[in-house]
Protein backbone atom coordinates (compact mmCIF):
# COMPACT_ATOMS: atom_id res chain seq x y z
CA UNK A 1 0.00 0.00 0.00
CA UNK A 2 1.31 3.44 -0.93
CA UNK A 3 2.35 5.51 2.07
CA UNK A 4 1.12 9.06 2.54
CA UNK A 5 3.44 11.82 1.40
CA UNK A 6 3.81 15.30 2.85
CA UNK A 7 5.75 18.39 1.84
CA UNK A 8 6.71 20.70 4.71
CA UNK A 9 7.33 24.23 3.46
CA UNK A 10 9.59 26.38 5.63
CA UNK A 11 10.75 23.26 7.44
CA UNK A 12 12.32 24.57 10.65
CA UNK A 13 12.18 23.15 14.17
CA UNK A 14 8.40 22.57 14.32
CA UNK A 15 8.33 21.18 10.78
CA UNK A 16 11.21 18.80 11.50
CA UNK A 17 9.57 17.57 14.70
CA UNK A 18 6.27 17.03 12.91
CA UNK A 19 8.00 15.31 10.03
CA UNK A 20 9.80 12.90 12.35
CA UNK A 21 6.50 11.90 13.96
CA UNK A 22 5.05 11.24 10.51
CA UNK A 23 8.12 9.28 9.44
CA UNK A 24 7.63 7.05 12.48
CA UNK A 25 4.05 6.49 11.28
CA UNK A 26 5.27 5.37 7.84
CA UNK A 27 4.87 8.61 5.87
CA UNK A 28 7.14 9.87 3.11
CA UNK A 29 8.41 13.28 4.26
CA UNK A 30 9.93 16.06 2.15
CA UNK A 31 11.03 19.43 3.42
CA UNK A 32 11.68 22.80 1.80
CA UNK A 33 13.92 25.44 3.33
CA UNK A 34 16.61 27.89 2.31
CA UNK A 35 19.37 25.68 3.69
CA UNK A 36 18.22 22.12 2.91
CA UNK A 37 21.41 20.66 4.39
CA UNK A 38 19.89 21.38 7.82
CA UNK A 39 17.11 18.84 7.20
CA UNK A 40 17.34 15.31 8.64
CA UNK A 41 18.88 12.73 6.34
CA UNK A 42 15.59 10.79 6.29
CA UNK A 43 13.76 13.73 4.69
CA UNK A 44 13.76 14.37 0.97
CA UNK A 45 15.32 17.84 0.89
CA UNK A 46 14.54 20.77 -1.40
CA UNK A 47 16.29 24.11 -1.33
CA UNK A 48 14.04 27.11 -1.95
CA UNK A 49 13.16 30.51 -0.50
CA UNK A 50 9.37 30.39 -0.29
CA UNK A 51 9.18 34.20 -0.22
CA UNK A 52 10.48 34.38 -3.78
CA UNK A 53 7.94 34.18 -6.66
CA UNK A 54 8.31 30.96 -8.61
CA UNK A 55 10.37 29.26 -5.92
CA UNK A 56 7.69 26.64 -5.21
CA UNK A 57 6.62 25.93 -8.78
CA UNK A 58 8.08 22.42 -8.53
CA UNK A 59 5.30 21.36 -6.12
CA UNK A 60 2.73 20.78 -8.86
CA UNK A 61 5.00 18.08 -10.31
CA UNK A 62 5.85 16.62 -6.89
CA UNK A 63 2.13 16.17 -6.10
CA UNK A 64 2.33 15.64 -2.33
CA UNK A 65 -0.71 14.13 -0.63
CA UNK A 66 -0.51 16.71 2.16
CA UNK A 67 1.24 20.03 2.74
CA UNK A 68 2.31 21.67 5.99
CA UNK A 69 3.28 25.35 5.71
CA UNK A 70 5.26 26.90 8.56
CA UNK A 71 5.76 30.45 7.36
CA UNK A 72 7.68 33.11 9.26
CA UNK A 73 8.40 36.79 8.60
CA UNK A 74 11.49 37.23 6.47
CA UNK A 75 12.39 40.05 8.87
CA UNK A 76 10.57 41.84 11.71
CA UNK A 77 9.46 44.79 9.58
CA UNK A 78 5.95 45.07 8.14
CA UNK A 79 7.42 44.29 4.73
CA UNK A 80 9.00 41.16 6.22
CA UNK A 81 5.62 39.99 7.55
CA UNK A 82 3.94 40.61 4.20
CA UNK A 83 6.69 38.81 2.34
CA UNK A 84 6.84 35.88 4.75
CA UNK A 85 3.13 35.23 5.28
CA UNK A 86 1.23 36.72 2.33
CA UNK A 87 4.01 36.15 -0.16
CA UNK A 88 4.67 32.64 1.13
CA UNK A 89 0.98 31.72 0.88
CA UNK A 90 0.64 33.15 -2.62
CA UNK A 91 3.76 31.34 -3.80
CA UNK A 92 2.52 28.07 -2.32
CA UNK A 93 -0.87 28.35 -4.00
CA UNK A 94 0.74 29.25 -7.33
CA UNK A 95 3.21 26.39 -6.94
CA UNK A 96 0.40 23.90 -6.40
CA UNK A 97 -1.32 25.08 -9.60
CA UNK A 98 -3.99 22.47 -10.42
CA UNK A 99 -2.76 19.93 -7.88
CA UNK A 100 -5.13 19.41 -4.95
CA UNK A 101 -3.50 17.86 -1.89
CA UNK A 102 -5.91 16.05 0.40
CA UNK A 103 -5.30 18.79 2.98
CA UNK A 104 -3.05 21.75 3.69
CA UNK A 105 -2.19 22.85 7.22
CA UNK A 106 -0.72 26.31 7.74
CA UNK A 107 0.81 27.45 11.02
CA UNK A 108 -0.50 30.83 12.17
CA UNK A 109 -0.54 32.84 15.39
CA UNK A 110 -3.02 33.98 18.04
CA UNK A 111 -1.61 37.44 17.38
CA UNK A 112 -4.40 37.73 14.81
CA UNK A 113 -6.99 37.96 17.63
CA UNK A 114 -8.06 41.43 18.71
CA UNK A 115 -8.67 40.82 22.44
CA UNK A 116 -6.23 42.72 24.66
CA UNK A 117 -8.03 43.18 27.99
CA UNK A 118 -7.60 39.69 29.44
CA UNK A 119 -10.80 38.21 28.02
CA UNK A 120 -11.36 34.72 26.67
CA UNK A 121 -11.06 34.05 22.93
CA UNK A 122 -11.68 31.13 20.61
CA UNK A 123 -11.50 30.41 16.89
CA UNK A 124 -14.50 32.67 16.18
CA UNK A 125 -13.33 35.72 18.11
CA UNK A 126 -12.86 39.15 16.56
CA UNK A 127 -9.65 39.59 14.57
CA UNK A 128 -7.11 42.36 15.02
CA UNK A 129 -7.54 45.61 13.13
CA UNK A 130 -5.17 48.08 11.51
CA UNK A 131 -3.60 49.00 14.87
CA UNK A 132 -1.46 45.90 14.35
CA UNK A 133 -0.49 45.82 10.67
CA UNK A 134 1.78 42.81 11.20
CA UNK A 135 -1.19 40.83 12.50
CA UNK A 136 -3.16 41.98 9.47
CA UNK A 137 -0.52 40.43 7.19
CA UNK A 138 -0.99 37.10 8.96
CA UNK A 139 -4.79 37.47 8.72
CA UNK A 140 -4.57 38.17 5.00
CA UNK A 141 -2.43 35.06 4.51
CA UNK A 142 -4.97 32.96 6.44
CA UNK A 143 -7.85 34.32 4.41
CA UNK A 144 -6.14 33.79 1.06
CA UNK A 145 -5.46 30.16 1.90
CA UNK A 146 -8.94 29.45 3.28
CA UNK A 147 -10.61 31.18 0.32
CA UNK A 148 -8.60 29.14 -2.20
CA UNK A 149 -9.93 25.98 -3.89
CA UNK A 150 -7.67 23.94 -1.63
CA UNK A 151 -8.84 21.92 1.38
CA UNK A 152 -7.03 23.77 4.15
CA UNK A 153 -6.90 24.64 7.84
CA UNK A 154 -4.85 27.09 9.86
CA UNK A 155 -3.52 26.42 13.35
CA UNK A 156 -2.97 29.50 15.51
CA UNK A 157 -0.26 28.77 18.06
CA UNK A 158 0.63 31.02 20.99
CA UNK A 159 3.88 31.29 22.92
CA UNK A 160 5.74 28.31 21.51
CA UNK A 161 8.43 27.25 23.99
CA UNK A 162 10.59 24.25 24.80
CA UNK A 163 13.99 25.50 23.71
CA UNK A 164 16.67 25.18 26.43
CA UNK A 165 18.40 28.53 26.62
CA UNK A 166 15.38 30.37 25.19
CA UNK A 167 14.95 34.11 25.72
CA UNK A 168 12.56 33.85 28.66
CA UNK A 169 14.69 31.39 30.61
CA UNK A 170 17.82 33.39 29.82
CA UNK A 171 16.24 36.60 31.14
CA UNK A 172 14.92 34.98 34.28
CA UNK A 173 18.29 33.29 34.78
CA UNK A 174 19.72 36.81 35.00
CA UNK A 175 17.17 37.53 37.73
CA UNK A 176 15.04 39.87 35.58
CA UNK A 177 11.29 39.42 36.01
CA UNK A 178 8.30 41.26 34.61
CA UNK A 179 6.24 43.55 36.83
CA UNK A 180 3.18 42.20 38.61
CA UNK A 181 1.07 45.16 37.50
CA UNK A 182 -0.79 45.60 35.32
CA UNK A 183 -1.70 41.89 35.21
CA UNK A 184 -0.98 40.42 31.77
CA UNK A 185 -2.40 37.10 30.64
CA UNK A 186 -0.23 34.85 28.50
CA UNK A 187 -0.74 31.62 26.59
CA UNK A 188 1.73 29.00 25.49
CA UNK A 189 2.31 25.56 24.05
CA UNK A 190 5.36 23.31 24.19
CA UNK A 191 7.00 22.71 20.83
CA UNK A 192 6.50 18.95 21.22
CA UNK A 193 2.74 19.55 21.50
CA UNK A 194 2.87 21.80 18.42
CA UNK A 195 4.33 18.92 16.43
CA UNK A 196 2.05 16.40 18.12
CA UNK A 197 -1.09 18.37 17.34
CA UNK A 198 -0.12 19.00 13.71
CA UNK A 199 0.68 15.32 13.24
CA UNK A 200 -2.61 14.38 14.93
CA UNK A 201 -4.61 16.60 12.55
CA UNK A 202 -2.85 15.16 9.52
CA UNK A 203 -3.54 11.62 10.67
CA UNK A 204 -7.18 12.62 11.21
CA UNK A 205 -7.31 13.89 7.63
CA UNK A 206 -5.96 10.54 6.43
CA UNK A 207 -8.83 8.87 8.29
CA UNK A 208 -11.29 11.15 6.46
CA UNK A 209 -12.25 12.99 9.63
CA UNK A 210 -13.42 16.51 8.77
CA UNK A 211 -11.08 19.23 10.00
CA UNK A 212 -12.12 22.67 11.20
CA UNK A 213 -10.88 25.64 9.14
CA UNK A 214 -9.23 27.19 12.21
CA UNK A 215 -7.74 25.77 15.40
CA UNK A 216 -6.12 27.47 18.39
CA UNK A 217 -3.09 25.57 19.60
CA UNK A 218 -2.43 26.32 23.28
CA UNK A 219 -2.21 24.34 26.51
CA UNK A 220 -4.94 24.12 29.14
CA UNK A 221 -3.82 26.98 31.36
CA UNK A 222 -3.65 30.62 30.30
CA UNK A 223 -1.71 32.26 33.12
CA UNK A 224 -0.54 35.63 34.30
CA UNK A 225 2.95 36.23 32.99
CA UNK A 226 4.12 37.28 36.45
CA UNK A 227 2.93 33.94 37.83
CA UNK A 228 4.85 32.02 35.18
CA UNK A 229 8.04 34.01 35.66
CA UNK A 230 7.87 33.80 39.45
CA UNK A 231 7.47 30.01 39.28
CA UNK A 232 10.43 29.74 36.91
CA UNK A 233 12.56 32.01 39.12
CA UNK A 234 11.89 29.72 42.08
CA UNK A 235 12.85 26.66 40.03
CA UNK A 236 16.05 28.39 38.90
CA UNK A 237 16.96 29.36 42.47
CA UNK A 238 16.63 33.12 41.89
CA UNK A 239 16.18 34.57 45.38
CA UNK A 240 16.52 38.30 44.74
CA UNK A 241 15.02 39.08 41.35
CA UNK A 242 14.87 42.53 39.83
CA UNK A 243 11.41 43.49 38.63
CA UNK A 244 10.58 45.70 35.68
CA UNK A 245 8.90 49.00 36.45
CA UNK A 246 5.12 48.60 36.76
CA UNK A 247 3.03 49.93 33.92
CA UNK A 248 0.24 52.41 34.36
CA UNK A 249 -3.18 51.23 35.53
CA UNK A 250 -4.28 47.96 37.03
CA UNK A 251 -6.60 46.64 34.31
CA UNK A 252 -5.74 43.21 32.90
CA UNK A 253 -4.09 42.96 29.48
CA UNK A 254 -3.48 40.17 27.03
CA UNK A 255 -5.92 37.38 26.22
CA UNK A 256 -6.93 33.93 27.44
CA UNK A 257 -7.15 31.40 24.62
CA UNK A 258 -9.58 28.48 24.67
CA UNK A 259 -8.34 25.16 23.29
CA UNK A 260 -11.78 23.56 23.12
CA UNK A 261 -11.40 22.52 19.47
CA UNK A 262 -7.96 21.06 20.14
CA UNK A 263 -9.52 18.74 22.73
CA UNK A 264 -12.55 18.09 20.51
CA UNK A 265 -10.17 16.79 17.83
CA UNK A 266 -9.09 14.04 20.22
CA UNK A 267 -5.57 15.33 20.80
CA UNK A 268 -4.14 14.80 24.28
CA UNK A 269 -1.59 17.37 25.38
CA UNK A 270 1.74 16.02 26.52
CA UNK A 271 2.30 19.17 28.60
CA UNK A 272 -1.11 20.51 29.73
CA UNK A 273 0.28 23.56 31.55
CA UNK A 274 3.43 25.64 31.93
CA UNK A 275 4.59 23.77 35.03
CA UNK A 276 4.73 20.40 33.26
CA UNK A 277 6.24 21.89 30.12
CA UNK A 278 8.88 24.12 31.65
CA UNK A 279 9.91 21.45 34.13
CA UNK A 280 10.68 19.23 31.15
CA UNK A 281 12.76 22.05 29.62
CA UNK A 282 14.65 22.57 32.88
CA UNK A 283 15.27 18.84 33.20
CA UNK A 284 16.62 18.77 29.64
CA UNK A 285 18.92 21.68 30.44
CA UNK A 286 20.35 19.74 33.38
CA UNK A 287 20.94 16.67 31.20
CA UNK A 288 22.53 18.74 28.42
CA UNK A 289 24.14 21.78 30.08
CA UNK A 290 26.12 22.67 26.95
Amino acid sequence: MKSNSILIVGCGDIGIRTGRLLLAAGWQVAGVRRNPQALPAEFTAYGADYTEPGSLDFISELKPDYVLATFNPSERSLEGYEKGFVGGTDNLLRGLAEHRPRHILSVSSTRVLAESAGGWVDENSVLAGDKDPRAMSIIEAEQRLLASPQAASVVRFAGIYGYPGGRLLTRIGRGELCAAQPPRYSNRIHRDDCAGFLSHLLQAAVADQPLEPVYIGVDDQPALQFEVESWLATRLGITQPEYQQPGSGDAATGKRCSNRLLHASGYQLRYPDYRHGYQAVLDESVRSPG
